[in-house]
């Protein structure tokens, strides 16, 4: 039921928004990744799991803040059972709740991929903001783990901040070249060359 629900939830996003993919370099299989992308809309993480091919898409995991996704049973259940989402408690929520990368490291070595937004939350202009420390984090602990920015246009007009209907429009998904680490480098310059990464994808 819940791969059916899953498989309908994908061909809906596919009929209202596209996602068509752009791919700048080739998506490998047989390797974990963490897909890192801006973020803009609700529509977001649908988008980025409808543009991955299949054989990918099977082992990624969306994280998404769980203050949001249990804020009510059916939210909890499509995160849960159709999506199934890494939870992450978002900094100052909860102050028993211990590291918030833990369950996303957890993910990781049980192998599964992962779909991040190092913004930490939804953006209102047009690049993304600073991208918080957990990727540079993740990508230090996980060292064979590829690194793939992803780049969504036109999803902040689907469904912009504050909506609940999506507004049919074509949108692109475009996945670049594994964002390779550099030995040594400090945790700001690491961020600063990710978030440009995401924005070159958008102006190619």
């Amino acid at each position: 039921m819940s791969r059916l629900l899953r498989a309908a939830l994908i061909w809906l996003v596919r009929i209202v928004v596209g996602a068509h993919p752009r791919y700048l370099a080739a998506l490998t299989a047989g390797r974990q990744k963490i897909y890192f992308s801006n973020h803009t809309s609700h529509v977001d993480t649908m988008a980025i799991l409808t543009a991955l091919p299949a054989r990918l898409r099977r082992t990624t995991r969306p994280v998404a803040a769980r203050d949001y996704w249990d804020a009510s049973p059916l939210r909890s259940w499509i995160a849960r059972r159709v999506l199934n989402v890494v939870f992450v408690e978002r900094q100052g929520r909860r102050r028993d709740a211990g590291d918030p990368l833990d369950p996303l490291r957890a993910a990781l070595r049980e192998g599964a991929s992962l779909v991040i937004f190092p913004e930490g939350t939804r953006g209102m202009g047009p690049e993304p903001g600073p991208f918080k420390s957990g990727l540079y984090r993740l990508a230090r602990e996980f060292p064979d783990v590829e690194l793939i920015p992803v780049h969504l246009a036109n999803l902040n007009r689907v469904m912009p901040k504050g909506k609940v209907i999506p507004v049919p429009l074509l949108c692109r998904v475009g996945f670049g070249a594994p964002l390779e680490r550099l030995p040594g480098e400090e945790k700001d310059a690491f961020l600063a060359r990710a978030r440009d990464a995401v924005i070159s994808i958008g102006k190619t």
